[in-house]
């Protein structure tokens, strides 16, 4: 079969199409299961697997594509699957192949009401957002989210998990495309990023908000701290800009606000069923229609390392998506 794959350490544009065996029903850890992959979508831990910088390591050569749809070829019996069945799934690696192997806990079943484009732009994006906004920083309805990054990703995935949760959302986008791409995820006002704090003190009366979702960090940081009402949650969730910022405490102190770290990939891998009911919580949202995820850029697989070099460019808005198979069929 065809795969995405890394066999040197030196970024997106090394990554190479080769051929390679397909998965078998057993694997290393014994049975799993084997997935017609129909889409794999483009994720930041892709990007940083193809340079050497995520936490993971796997050994050279490797297969990338952490989020993957398609049909289930084959299943262990009593692991809740069967041939045919149309699936979402999330791992560390190993999707970006026209057939791919995944266990239990990393598989979900798809709505019919969702396309495998979109399947593929679901799990790792929404699970994400769904575990910081609930788990981490215990939303309740009626409360004010502000979105960094909203335009991308996991920024798109946040808004629509938010709305779904009853919130009102702020996106923080910094050009008129990515504006237009947070209102149609669904975003209640969207401002730009230069001059942000002064647009969210206005929009809630000088309140500030309950909730700050950053996935970008760095200068914006601060500001994002005075953006909070008392008793705010900034959620800590990446580091687009690339540095790490710095925490004065005192100013967690003056108005009771917390910084709360989200690291969703290992705390949910080492708790067996936890991602499964995860999906549970947000398949009403999926089947409403508050989450539909939007899809930016669509490409063949030979284009998988043009797909990184944009994201690596931050000119990815909603979620690329690689088609595997040419007959994308609901």
């Amino acid at each position: 079969m065809r795969a995405a794959q890394v066999t040197r350490l030196d970024g997106p544009l090394a990554v190479e199409i080769n051929e390679i065996d397909e998965p078998t029903e057993i694997g290393p850890f014994g049975p799993q299961i084997l997935v017609d992959v129909h889409a794999v979508g483009i994720s930041f831990p892709d990007l940083l697997l193809s340079k050497g910088e995520y936490q993971l390591k796997p050994e050279l050569p490797f297969t990338l594509g952490v989020d993957f749809a398609g049909v289930i070829r084959s299943a262990p019996d009593g692991s809740g699957f069967a041939p045919g069945d149309r699936v979402a799934c999330v791992g560390g690696y190993g999707g970006a192949g026209e057939v791919a192997a995944t266990g239990p806990d990393s598989t979900f079943h798809l709505p019919d009401n969702l396309s495998f484009e979109q399947g593929a732009a679901l799990p790792m994006n929404y699970l994400t957002a769904q575990f910081a906004l609930k788990e981490r920083g215990q939303i309740v309805p009626g409360e004010t989210v502000l979105v960094h990054g909203a335009a991308g990703g996991v920024g798109t995935a946040t808004i629509q998990v938010a709305k779904g949760y009853g919130a009102r959302v702020i996106a923080v986008v910094s050009t008129d495309e990515k504006a237009a791409v947070a209102r149609a995820a669904g975003a209640d006002e969207v401002v730009k990023v230069d001059g942000f704090l002064a647009a969210v003190k206005e929009l809630t009366d000088g309140v500030g908000v309950d909730i700050v979702m950053d996935v970008v960090g760095g200068r914006l940081f601060t500001d994002s701290l005075r953006s909070l009402a008392p008793q705010g949650r900034l959620l800590v969730v990446g580091f687009v800009d690339g540095s790490i910022p710095e925490v004065k405490v005192n100013r967690l102190l003056l108005n009771n606000t917390d910084v709360r770290g989200v690291g969703w990939g290992d705390y949910a891998m080492r708790r067996p069923g936890f991602m499964t009911a995860q999906w549970r919580e947000l398949e009403p949202m999926m089947a409403s229609g508050v989450i539909a995820p939007p899809i930016g850029a669509t490409y063949g697989l030979e284009d998988f390392g043009r797909a990184l070099v944009e994201m690596d460019e931050r000119k990815t808005l909603g979620k690329t998506v690689i088609r595997i198979h040419k007959e994308m069929t609901r």
